[in-house]
């Protein structure tokens, strides 16, 4: 199941793909990792949908990955009475701590939002339908001014663009959801809700190395940590919707690039969500728009690209995968590619495993080599060699099952599950017969292999040889 793309496909699951048959079918399609939304998801149904993906991944002998995405907190006003009220632009409306309904005033249920709010603050309310400006805070309530008026029902969401709440990202509900995913054994995590590092810090001492930590960028507060942030997680994902709701929508286009742009500096993946083929919901074809937008996302160099609602609950989940797999092979196959994917580009860090790591790509380019092999326990390797954005395939040879799952977030890497040779010389021959058993390498083809030694030492990428291939797959000559 070789792909002809290096930008890796997420697809949310939901009611229109839990069955197993197609999940099977959006693998072949092109899925690289399934995501589990948690706020939707009981805990049979997460149970049934994991076995289904590691039961197509038996299946095809390739490893799949599962990002079980948590819910965070979540922010509702109470109950209105009669069910909703209109609100003019220009009136004042109250939040309070009594729990009857009311008409003119609305019961707030979170001590976290009474406590941090200041006057001048922004409340969004209903997806950021309703805009209003805090005016006035006293013990009991908050007077709010409306800015942009409307139809307000009750139990709509709250959001707080400007108010840094005392609040962690891992809510009651979070952690028992969390328990579960680790004992089933999901890849990756993703937290919702991240306002800082210590967010993320918080997170880790939960979930350990259990597995991979993603912090979803979507509050401002997180922009303005976004350095920490980054430091503290695997991984990060642009949640542009609620981003977008938060922040003026004419922001998210630059702070997406700014988020793929330090993600990649940094060597951790990163994934382009929401909305990304969103007519693809109800249609067949995406709207020229929408292809420019995914587009846009691989140039940036970004590790995968996510739907949501398109293969969660659309009316044409395959045909959706297939649209996003044909952009993404498009916008690869454009001869404006490498030279804007290299133009973020950064200079390698200060350590012996990623100037190995950049070696290994100017080899590879100025040999004209077919693929560059990494021998990885932990992914580090193959994570340094993917940052470097190179213009060949990357095989990434593990023998950790989790490790090989993880990487199927990662720009470019093929991960094939493999034990570690005994030698330097067993290395050096079984890369060059993955290499072509897999299709990356033909006979008189180059190969440029990183690996750590002593093998199977994690955080030890320290070698590279360079073999090429005989008529079997067999190396014919190596160097350093």
């Amino acid at each position: 199941m070789r792909r002809s793309r290096r930008v890796k496909i997420v697809a949310t699951l939901g009611p229109a793909s839990y069955a197993p048959e197609m999940i099977e079918r959006l693998f072949e399609a092109g899925v690289d990792v399934f995501r589990i939304n948690m706020s939707h998801s009981p805990f049979d149904l997460v149970k049934r949908v994991h076995a289904a993906v590691r039961t197509a991944e038996a299946n095809f002998r390739r490893p799949i990955g599962i990002l079980c995405d948590l819910q965070g907190p979540k922010f509702r006003i109470g109950e209105i009475e009669g069910g909703s009220v209109t609100l003019a632009e220009g009136a004042l409306y109250r939040f309070d701590r009594e729990e009857s309904p009311g008409r003119e005033r609305v019961f707030l249920p979170h001590p976290q939002i009474f406590e941090a709010i200041e006057p001048g603050h922004t409340l969004l309310l209903d997806d950021g339908k309703i805009r209003m400006c805090v005016t006035g805070k006293r013990a009991g309530g908050i007077e709010a001014t409306v800015l942009v008026g409307g139809t307000l029902a009750s139990r709509k969401g709250v959001s707080l663009p400007d108010t840094v709440l005392p609040v962690g990202p891992l809510t009651d509900k979070d952690l028992k959801d969390l328990d579960f995913a680790l004992r089933l054994g999901v890849d990756w995590v993703a937290l919702s809700f991240v306002q800082r590092g210590e967010d993320v810090k918080t997170a880790r001492e939960i979930v350990g190395h259990n597995a991979s930590l993603m912090s979803k960028i979507e509050k401002p507060a997180a922009i303005a940590d976004l350095d920490a942030i980054i430091a503290n997680s695997d991984g990060l994902m642009v949640a542009r919707g609620d981003l977008g709701v938060e922040l003026p929508v004419e922001r998210v286009p630059g702070l997406q690039k700014q988020i793929v742009s330090k993600a990649r500096a940094a060597g951790k993946p990163v994934v382009v969500a929401t909305q990304m083929l969103e007519s693809m919901i109800a249609s067949p074809m995406p709207t020229r728009a929408e292809v420019s937008d995914v587009a846009t996302a691989v140039f940036d160099g970004a590790d995968a690209v996510m739907l949501s609602a398109e293969s969660a609950v659309g009316k044409y989940p395959l045909e959706a995968i297939r649209t996003m797999d044909r952009i993404a092979i498009q916008a690869e196959d454009d001869p404006s590619y490498g030279p804007i994917v290299h133009a973020t580009r950064t200079p390698p860090q200060a350590t012996a495993a990623d100037a190995i790591a950049a070696a290994a790509h100017t080899v590879a380019g100025t040999l004209k080599l077919a693929a560059i092999i990494c021998y990885t326990a932990t992914g580090s390797t193959a994570l340094r060699v993917a940052r470097e954005r190179p213009g060949l395939p990357v095989i990434g040879l593990s023998p950790v099952l989790a490790t090989a799952r993880r990487l199927a977030l990662v720009w470019g890497v093929h991960c094939v599950l493999t034990g570690d040779p005994e030698n330097q010389a067993a290395m050096v021959r079984k890369a060059c017969r993955i290499a072509f058993d897999e299709g990356f390498a033909r006979a008189g083809d180059g190969v440029v292999i990183v690996a750590g030694v002593p093998l199977g030492s994690p955080g030890t990428t320290n070698m590279v040889r360079i073999a090429y291939l005989d008529e079997e797959g067999n190396p014919v000559a190596e160097g350093v």
